[in-house]
């Protein structure tokens, strides 16, 4: 057989991942606070972008003389720029008139306010050390107090030994526990404690309970009868009744075992809604959270020929062509997001009624046929978004969730019976505690669904709470 050459025409699909379609992509994805930076960085890196604003007076793009000579190679769509103002991107996007979007603002602060939103904790060792600087130790007890502080655990305790702190301080060991135990007593008292017991201990002695012999031995010796719950041997050491007894597990529960674990342990998390959802009359109106977004338009400049050389033209048309599809991209992003939210409400509109208890089953399929978007559209548009309800902030898969089959063959959703066994087990008597099987039972009567025991214990364990021999308190 002869080798031979040939030209061959074969015409196929492909799908090219331009530039332009990636850019598109990750700004979906991105949460609120990330967005914000990749705006800031174009901005800083791009000539040809910049922040409008709603009494610039300076003339826009389209006012320019357009009688001038147009460049030989286009590189400003004008219909682009037009479709992509957001002078009226609210009017576009809320569900609400303009004459009612004057209480915005307002509506949007009752849901979520400010301060809940953005506050940050300070940080246990920032905390710590500002109690020490004020302190009036010597500055080589403030330096083993320094030691101290950064040997810390997140929960508050001490992770390094006496020998130690004193080898990294440069001191004899003799000189380190009298600076441990003002350390102690700062804010939050019983902090760099080497163990649960001694923590417990700094507290009773900062609160003088300490004149109280039965208590001190209780957290001295049998924190882990009391933490099983083995009451009358205690009652039978100490000659004690129930009711005296409760009076001092009382105590010992006002204690905090864990003091640093209400500082942070590093940067603090930020969640800012992306939507705000609330209710105005019988209705529940949408608004985007634009609040520090910069509304964007090409400069003046893009307009004008500023360059000499090719390579300078091929710089500024690529700069040029950029803004553009940001601003683009910017502008599908907060539409996507206002119609996936608009269907969510739609579904889930017993949830913005009532609370979690109805939160209905749904998939992200659904969503993606009554928008008519790909349903990686959709997992995108939801991935670290949140929204502010009137029951709460919530990410966006929140609303997404596998559904049970009732009786009557509607569906009810997950999560709302994870809430109604959240509430059964916290209504529960003590002494009796709710069996899986038991509250299988009462959700079968409530829900009319029937659920298995095993499906009862995947749904508490979910939420981090004990079987029932581990909730019985034994009196």
């Amino acid at each position: 057989m002869a080798l031979e050459l040939r030209q061959q025409l074969k015409l196929t699909q492909q799908l090219v991942m331009t530039p332009q379609l990636q850019q598109a992509i990750k700004l979906l994805q991105l949460s609120r606070v990330e967005l914000l930076e990749t705006v800031q960085q174009e901005l800083l890196e791009n000539p040809f972008l910049e922040e409008s604003s709603i009494n610039d007076d300076a003339p826009s793009v389209e006012q320019h003389d357009e009688s001038r000579e147009a460049p030989k190679e286009e590189v400003y769509d004008k219909e682009l720029a037009k479709d992509a103002d957001w002078e009226d991107y609210l009017g576009e996007f809320a569900s609400t008139p303009r004459s009612s979007q004057s209480r915005e603002f307002e509506l949007a602060e009752e849901i979520s306010p400010l301060e809940a939103r953005y506050a940050a904790k300070p940080t246990l060792d920032g905390h710590l050390l500002w109690q020490l600087r004020l302190s009036s130790l010597t500055e080589e007890q403030k330096g083993i107090g320094e030691v101290i502080i950064g040997n810390l655990s997140s929960a508050g305790y001490l992770q390094a030994s006496i020998e130690e702190v004193a080898e990294m301080a440069n001191v004899a060991p003799e000189a380190v526990l009298p600076v441990l135990e003002k350390v102690q007593m700062f804010d939050p008292v019983g902090v760099a404690a080497r163990d649960a017991r001694e923590c417990l201990m700094v507290q009773i002695k900062s609160l003088n309970y300490a004149r109280d012999p039965i208590l001190v031995e209780l957290v001295e010796s049998h924190l882990e009868d009391l933490e099983a719950k083995r009451y009358k041997p205690l009652l039978r050491k100490f000659k004690l009744d129930m009711e005296e007894l409760k009076e001092y597990l009382d105590i010992i529960q006002s204690l905090d075992p864990l003091p640093g674990a209400s500082f942070g342990g590093g940067e603090p998390t930020y969640v800012s809604p992306d939507v705000f959802v609330y209710k105005m009359g019988d209705e529940f109106v949408i608004l985007l959270n634009d609040d520090g977004l910069p509304q964007l338009q090409l400069s003046a400049m893009s307009q004008m020929d500023i360059g000499k050389s090719e390579q300078e033209k091929d710089y500024c048309s690529e700069k040029i062509r950029s803004a553009s599809w940001l601003i683009k991209s910017l502008y599908q992003r907060q539409r996507t997001l206002y119609k996936v939210m608009e269907s969510i409400v739609r579904h889930q509109q017993p949830f913005f009624e009532s609370g979690v208890t109805k939160l209905a089953p749904l998939i992200l399929k659904d969503i993606a046929d009554d928008i008519s978007m790909h349903e990686s559209t959709v997992s995108r548009i939801t991935t670290n978004k949140y929204v502010a309800t009137p029951h709460g902030i919530f990410e966006l898969k929140f609303f997404f969730n596998s559904g049970l089959e009732l009786d009557d063959g509607s569906q009810v959703g997950s999560e709302s019976v994870k809430a109604l066994i959240k509430k059964f087990i916290s209504e529960e008597d003590t002494r009796s505690p709710l069996s899986d099987e038991r509250i299988g039972e009462m959700l079968k009567e409530r829900l009319k669904v029937n659920i298995a025991r095993r499906t009862v214990a995947k749904y508490r364990t979910a939420l981090d709470i004990p079987s029932s021999s581990r909730r019985k308190e034994h009196f």
